[in-house]
């Protein structure tokens, strides 16, 4: 009997999880249909694995064609919403298509088959290639902002073979007037590697992600420059974020069965440090004389997802950020990587590596209709002295959150989320092994001893027609010194050397007219209350724009 009961429980959870099978191009994590995905997953009508983001646009279709299943329990908005993604991700129905029925003429600014407009297509035998052009334009005005945006560039990828894919995004984006904000600190944007006009009233750099990926049944492994997100958070991810820029990597993604995956991914980041070894003069005086190498920066991360039962699902990984020389040991994706850098590195502090552990249980639906999550971070702990007062070491960070859909009426939902990352975390005695790459955070934006409270509420009052508001207040303390972090006892307390206050109302407008063009626009009261200082003041910022092809 019991036996009968786990397989037709299986059964039940195979039915609604999507194969893993079908080339990856990685989708830009930032699109729409990974909320609405998501929120469909949050009402049990599907199993949405998102845990690491960007997922491939051929799983997010068969995403779609599972909740097609339900289509009759889906609300108006919905159904149209889902008619409308079905129409974008259609890379897996054009592969299969018999090849007697495929024009093999390219197509220009024409509907395909599946009535979505197509800038360039072109459908071979086991073989598509689609382009698109970006182009964007926003203006931001506010406490002394009066910005302008705008941006060119395109998004190609592709498929060959039963194998093979690829995707090349590249927005090359200008900034001009004063109030720019050229280093993106204090604010979850992304960071910038970019070049400022003389004049200091222009501002240009360029978004680049790109990949080249080979997949077979159930895994795939690729080769490319991306954003890699891990976890959930609302305005911030305490793991692994959005706020640096791409680099480069190599990823692996296998789920060898449909309660396990596993997730591997070697970094090539960039450490800011100079490398006086391997610098040397040019022989003229041309911008100083002299060819600069910064100290090579790597990360290694890999991690495990269980599904027990439908809904619930608990991860843990681990991390290790090392320099100076490519390890071995770190491109083998099952190593522990601790014990390895312990071995190889004699327990010499001096001589190891950055490593991080990390943990996240997260529920969907078994409440009704309700996503709770919780991430633990671990950057350094003594299990012997947690509860000493005096010799313990906790540098660790944490996030709870819960969201409940459909709440009182159709599409709203309302969620809250509490984080806090104690003094040290994301930090090392190393400073080519912080937790950063081009100098921004990997983890969350708003970096060590710190907390944040949010309270949110998302509606979809039409479809494609994204609202929210947010609140959120921030406290901040300050970085301290590498001798307070490994040798202060007691550790300096949290919030120590306190910074300052951070009280901010966030409201946005977001609308995707057709495939891939949106409308956006918010609005920002942020009131900041600096200890240092003294002083308090407000800051306001309005920011409207478009943008296509993203």
């Amino acid at each position: 009997m019991r036996s009968i009961l786990f397989f037709a429980l299986l059964f039940s959870f195979q039915a609604f999880t999507p194969k893993a099978s079908g080339q990856s191009v990685w989708e830009d994590h930032r699109g729409e249909v990974y909320n609405y995905l998501s929120r469909m997953a949050q009402k049990g009508f599907i199993v949405f694995n998102d845990h690491i983001r960007p997922l491939s646009r051929i799983y997010i279709e068969q995403c779609l064609d599972s909740l097609a299943a339900h289509q009759t329990q889906l609300s108006r908005v919905e159904q149209k919403e889902l008619d409308f993604y079905r129409q974008e991700y259609t890379d897996s129905k054009e592969l299969q298509r018999d090849s007697s029925a495929i024009d093999t003429k390219p197509t220009v600014f024409k509907k395909d088959g599946y009535a979505r407009w197509r800038f360039f297509s072109y459908t071979g035998k086991q073989f598509l290639l689609r382009a698109d052009p970006v182009i964007t334009a926003g203006y931001i005005r506010g406490s002394g902002k009066d910005v302008k945006q705008y941006s060119s560039g395109f998004n190609i990828y592709g498929y060959g073979g039963k194998h093979w894919s690829w995707y090349i995004a590249l927005n090359d984006i200008n900034e001009k007037g004063p109030g720019m904000d050229t280093t993106r600190q204090n604010t979850p944007e992304t960071g910038i590697v970019g070049r400022i006009a003389d004049n200091k009233k222009s501002h240009n750099y360029t978004a680049i992600r790109a990949g080249l990926a080979y997949t077979w049944k159930n895994g795939s492994v690729s080769i490319g420059q991306d954003h890699l997100l891990w976890g959930y958070g609302e305005n911030g991810r305490m793991v692994l974020s959005d706020k640096a820029p791409t680099y480069p990597y190599i990823r692996l993604d296998y789920r060898p069965l449909p309660w396990l995956s596993f997730n591997y991914t070697h970094a090539w980041l960039h450490s800011d440090i100079i490398d006086s070894t391997r610098s040397y003069r040019t022989g003229n005086t041309v911008y100083g004389g002299i060819r600069e190498f910064t100290i090579a920066k790597y990360m290694a991360t890999h991690s495990v997802q269980i599904t027990p039962t439908k809904g619930l699902d608990i991860s843990l990984g681990e991390s290790m950020i090392y320099s100076d020389r490519l390890e071995l040991g770190y491109l083998i994706p099952i190593m522990f990587f601790k014990a390895y850098d312990n071995l190889v590195n004699d327990n010499n502090n001096n001589n190891g590596s950055n490593g991080q552990f990390f943990f996240q249980v997260s529920s969907r639906n078994q409440l009704p209709k309700t996503h709770l999550y919780s991430t633990l971070f671990i950057d350094e702990i003594l299990l012997s002295k947690v509860f000493d007062k005096v010799k313990n070491r906790n540098q660790i960070g944490m996030n709870i959150g819960a969201s409940v859909t459909d709440a009182f009426i159709p599409y709203l939902t309302i969620g809250a989320e509490y984080t806090k990352i104690r003094p040290f975390v994301y930090s090392n005695l190393i400073p080519a092994q912080l937790y950063t790459h081009d100098s921004y955070l990997l983890g969350d934006w708003m970096g060590n001893n710190a907390d944040r409270w949010i309270a949110f509420l998302k509606y979809t009052p039409a479809p494609r027609l994204q609202c929210m508001v947010r609140y959120q207040y921030i406290r901040k303390g300050g970085p301290g010194t590498v001798d307070q972090q490994y040798f202060a006892q007691p550790q300096p307390p949290f919030l120590f050397d306190l910074q300052n206050h951070r009280q901010e109302w966030y409201g946005s407008l977001s609308y995707q007219w057709v495939h891939k063009l949106y409308l956006r626009g918010f609005i920002s009261n942020l009131h900041v209350t600096d200890y240092k200082t003294g002083q308090s003041y407000n800051d306001h910022t309005l920011n409207i724009g478009m943008s296509y092809g993203l």
